[in-house]
């Protein structure tokens, strides 16, 4: 069966056909109240911080591109569903370090329930404390002036405006994350996913727009080719790596009770080979925005040593780089690094998390040719470090991989390269890996629901 005969397949199926439509619904209500502003916010200066001159315009786009234009808008669901992500990523760092939460882990069904009802319940001061952030931020970034003016606790702040903008904000993403578990309960796919997936699509039409209209016609024709190219190869390469992981053989040994013979058999561990997902390419652009931040502070001092260090701190971070090849090269090396070390660094966390050599010795399971406990767990990271360094230095291509294009047309045709940069931006390396990825796992859903009422499989 094709993917388009699954497809019909699953419209004709009426549980299935009442799931798919639930979940348009609310992704439409999700894209509905992501127009609604925030009161108070003045639109000048938003559109200040938004521009690529400005010292965090580069991670405020990103930022825009990923909440499918509601920062751009700045509107109620201006952070979307990140503070749960946040939060979720919190609650595993700390699971190896607090003995309870290790407990949790061990307890099965209730014990999940315990961690995702902890990481709802971190996730209201974590959408609090990012609205704040991302204000103050966004004050800095703009010309000394609040993109919600009275915002804040000080002597000049209004301290009604301030709780109110909070609290629309926090329910802005608390609704967002509820629409999400709806999805997953009532719809198809994982409904936090899907939350993220339609704002990175609705944002692309906009931007292949303003790519065709900005542009003299044949820098337009060259930039839509040029978009397309790179958004093939890209996805191209994003499934191959996504889809593969290395197979670890495992062995169950056979225990006798009575006259009955219970376990054997045999199954592997499928180690994915970008285990992080996109979740590092985030980390890594908001590392690489506190030095624009930091730096724009002290961009008017009177000391002029310290004015210009400032000046060219930000233009470096703040800007991609700026106009000038060395300050491109240096923006983009430490972008990569940073990527590769947050993708080793996270793979780590998620691998010990999921105790792997604990639950195969617990089970009776063991690797042909290793011994359970110990060296098991030392097999399994010495694994994991050598597949991990593929699936880094992957992340690290796609991240800079608009830079390096960029720097390339400006050696072929100088000035080529900032026309070019409206075309790599149409949607992130980032954002593709959430699209694909998404689209698999829904295809995948879809097609479980299909095996199970006996239909046949369009995934091969």
């Amino acid at each position: 069966m094709s993917i388009i005969e699954g497809l019909r397949e699953t419209f004709r199926l009426p549980d299935l056909r009442r799931r798919i439509l639930i979940t348009i619904l609310l992704l439409v209500i999700y894209r509905f109240a992501s127009n609604i502003p925030v009161p108070g916010v003045d639109h000048e200066v938003l559109r200040q911080v938004l521009s690529p001159e400005s010292g965090i315009g580069a991670f405020a786009q990103v930022l825009d591109l990923l909440s499918g234009g509601a920062v751009s808008r700045f509107s109620v669901l201006a952070m979307g569903v990140y503070p749960y992500i946040t939060a979720n990523i919190i609650i595993q760092i700390l699971t190896p370090v607090i003995p309870i939460f290790e407990e949790w882990t061990r307890e099965g069904q209730s014990g999940r329930d315990k961690m995702n009802r902890l990481t709802y319940y971190l996730a209201i001061p974590m959408a609090a404390f990012q609205a704040i952030a991302q204000i103050n931020i966004f004050r800095v970034a703009g010309t000394g002036n609040s993109v919600i003016p009275g915002f804040g606790f000080g002597a000049d702040g209004n301290i009604l405006l301030t709780f109110t903008v909070l609290a629309i904000m926090t329910a802005g993403t608390m609704f967002a994350i509820w629409l999400g578990e709806m999805i997953t309960e009532d719809g198809i796919g994982n409904g936090l996913s899907l939350i993220i997936f339609a704002g990175i699509v609705a944002r692309v039409p906009f931007n292949v727009r303003s790519l065709v209209t900005t542009v003299e016609t044949g820098a337009a024709f060259r930039n839509v080719i040029l978009f397309l190219v790179l958004t093939i190869v890209t996805v191209v390469v994003i499934v191959i790596v996504q889809e593969g992981q290395r197979r670890i053989p495992v062995k169950y040994g056979k225990r006798v009770r009575g006259t009955k013979m219970y376990g054997g058999g045999s199954t592997y561990i499928p180690l994915r080979v970008n285990t992080a997902g996109m979740i590092p390419l985030i980390f890594a652009q908001s590392f690489l925005t506190f030095p624009a931040v930091v730096a724009g502070l002290f961009k008017n001092s009177s000391a002029v040593w310290l004015a210009n260090f400032s000046t060219s701190v930000e233009t470096i971070f703040g800007r991609q780089g700026g106009n000038r090849m060395p300050g491109q090269v240096m923006y983009w090396l430490v972008y990569f690094s940073l990527v590769v070390g947050f993708t080793y660094l996270y793979t780590e966390i998620m691998i010990r998390n999921q105790n792997l050599a604990d639950n195969l010795q617990r089970n009776g399971g063991f690797i042909p040719g290793i011994r359970p406990g110990k060296r098991t767990e030392e097999f399994v990271n010495k694994v994991v470090q050598r597949i991990t360094l593929v699936g880094a230095l992957f992340l690290g291509v796609i991240a800079v991989l608009p830079g390096v294009v960029q720097m390339v047309m400006e050696l072929i045709s100088p000035g080529a390269g900032l026309e070019v940069r409206s075309a790599l931006y149409v949607i992130s390396g980032g954002g593709l890996i959430i699209v694909v990825g998404v689209v698999i796992d829904t295809l995948r859903q879809l097609e479980a629901q299909l095996v199970m009422r006996q239909r046949d499989s369009f995934i091969r």
